[in-house]
């Protein structure tokens, strides 16, 4: 998969994930994980542009035994912002598989 498109997708993974709950940074590496190979390093920075764009606030919790952690929670921008970019990824999904069907279909008749 294309880095571009990669990033496509965990943005709205991320999002998808605080829109359920407000998450700390760590704590949403460790979700995606679970599904796809994804590093802290692509985290952060996504979650600094995406509360810079408005789609997120945040605040500060204490933590016992460790620094305080950064919670993240979807902002109404946020919420919107989602819901535009889930009906751009079933668009683009439908799309893709329609130009696959034929492809499948093939690969099906060959086995």
């Amino acid at each position: 998969m294309s880095t571009q498109l990669r990033k496509g997708v965990i943005e709205i993974c991320v999002l998808t994930l605080i829109n359920d709950q407000d998450m700390y940074g760590y704590e949403i590496v460790e979700k995606i994980s679970i599904v796809m190979s994804v590093k802290e390093s692509t985290i952060y920075p996504l979650l600094r542009r995406l509360t810079s764009e408005g789609n997120f606030e945040t605040y500060m919790v204490k933590s016992e035994g460790g620094p305080d952690r950064k919670y993240y929670r979807i902002t109404e921008y946020g919420k919107n912002n989602l819901k535009t970019l889930v009906k751009e990824w079933d668009e683009f999904v439908r799309d893709v598989n329609i130009i696959l069907k034929g492809y499948r279909k093939e690969m099906d008749d060959n086995e």
